[in-house]
């Protein structure tokens, strides 16, 4: 049996959660293709499940259950899912290839901030355009 010392106990709580090792059990039989086709295109965006979760307004366990065991997830789940991944339902779905996408990988962080922005309010829209507007200009005569 293993046992820590008050110090190794401290250390171990002081150590930086590793996101990327797999947390839970192992899977015994593979995700549906839905499961499978969420997880890629979460992972693709650069997303961790817990900020899918916080995007959709639901808990990380929830995103896990979608992605490892539900066979037949809501339409308003694959329909938020999508929205909050930029992707069509079709390509949630795997209907259609994501070819016509940009490049693969996580979305630059400029997107990111376009897409967070899409989501204000008309009049802090325009407050952010103006504000761009000028810096731009500034730029432009430097």
């Amino acid at each position: 049996m293993l046992t820590l010392t008050g110090y190794e106990v401290k250390q171990k709580m002081n150590e930086p959660y590793n996101a990327g090792v797999m947390a839970g059990r192992p899977a015994t039989r593979e995700a549906p293709m839905f499961g499978q086709r969420l997880a890629a295109l979460r992972r693709g965006k650069g997303l961790s499940q817990t900020q899918l979760a916080d995007l959709l307004d639901t808990t990380r366990k929830m995103i896990d259950y979608y992605e490892r065991r539900a066979g037949n997830p809501s339409l308003d789940f694959i329909q938020r899912a999508a929205e909050a991944l930029d992707v069509s339902v079709a390509e949630l779905l795997g209907s259609e290839s994501n070819s016509k996408r940009g490049k693969p990988g996580p979305t630059p962080q400029l997107q990111l901030r376009f897409d967070q922005i899409r989501r204000l309010p008309r009049k802090e829209q325009e407050f952010v355009l103006r504000f761009i507007d000028t810096v731009l200009e500034k730029a432009q005569k430097a």
